[in-house]
């Protein structure tokens, strides 16, 4: 590829984290990249919880326009906050591994309880901005209150740390991507097959324009296709329960050695309580459909 690579993201430290290391990837085959810092919807309103903003695609539309319009080659996005409805105009051009798919709870010390569930206090506040969270927290420790919370990582941290939550829960992968250092705090890394995750967490999707050739196969050796088998599942569940940050859904798929498919999900439906299943199969055929069925009857 003789001209540079144009890679769009969000300027968060954590999309820049996953910008930058499919710069080292693209740059470690030879190729020259430039790095585009897009601002999108969810980073300009920062006063209302997911669930109030309008539409979908919060982190990802105003990338998805620029790479629509040519300003840039490739975009690179949380695969948790790319909608699931398809586009004819671009593709996802490639998957990278999967970190921790995990949910993390982070604890105030003055709120840890030795031996109570999750060692948290009764009548904690936890802060979340997500219905998926919060339902399945709510579940868990009927006992707390679940008050919304924004900002980047590193934000949601300083609040805790300021004392306006007892608790915050945010994903295992960009603690880890990061690097934070949490000593300070008690800290209780979720099972997905217990507090389910979204669709694609921990997953990095890398968009491209459909006939990009070029660009697809620049961007070919970063993707894992034992990776895509399975967060295709989860984001077909979703797209089947027209779900997104609006609705409090959880799907997690794994593949064991031999390739047997597991899908733990968890889902309320409107004034119901929480609604939690797990189905194998030795194919991904019809899963998604199989999953949606179960929850839905």
């Amino acid at each position: 590829m003789a001209k540079k690579l144009r890679i769009g993201t969000r300027g968060s430290k954590l999309a820049l984290w996953q910008a930058h290391t499919v710069q080292t990837h693209l740059q470690a085959h030879g190729l020259e990249t430039a790095i585009h810092v897009i601002k999108t919807q969810g980073d300009r309103v920062q006063d209302l919880s997911f669930d109030k903003l309008e539409g979908k695609g919060f982190f990802t539309k105003e990338i998805e326009e620029q790479l629509h319009a040519s300003q840039i080659d490739l975009a690179v996005h949380s695969l948790k906050d790319l909608p699931t409805e398809k586009d004819e105009h671009l593709q996802i051009g490639a998957l990278t591994e999967r970190a921790s798919p995990s949910d993390i709870l982070i604890v105030n010390r003055a709120a840890v309880v030795d031996g109570g569930p999750l060692s948290l206090k009764q009548g904690a506040i936890v802060g979340t901005s997500s219905l998926r969270r919060k339902s399945q927290m709510e579940w868990l420790r009927p006992d707390v209150t679940c008050i919304d919370l924004r900002g980047n990582v590193p934000t949601r941290i300083r609040k805790l740390r300021e004392g306006g939550y007892d608790a915050i829960i945010l994903a295992h992968a960009g603690i880890i991507r990061l690097e934070i250092d949490l000593s300070e705090f008690h800290t209780w890394v979720f099972s997905p097959r217990e507090f389910v995750p979204a669709a694609g967490q921990g997953v990095v999707a890398l968009q491209i324009r459909r006939g990009d050739k070029t660009t697809a196969q620049a961007i070919s050796h970063i993707h894992q296709t034992n990776v895509a088998r399975c967060s295709n599942v989860e984001r077909k569940v979703l797209q089947l329960m027209d779900g997104g940050c609006h609705v409090p859904l959880g799907v997690y798929c794994e593949a064991d050695a031999l390739e047997n498919y597991h899908v733990w999900a968890a889902w309320q439906p409107p004034d119901e309580k929480l609604k939690r299943i797990k189905l194998s199969l030795g194919t991904t055929h019809e899963l998604a459909e199989q999953v949606v069925h179960l929850l839905k009857n």
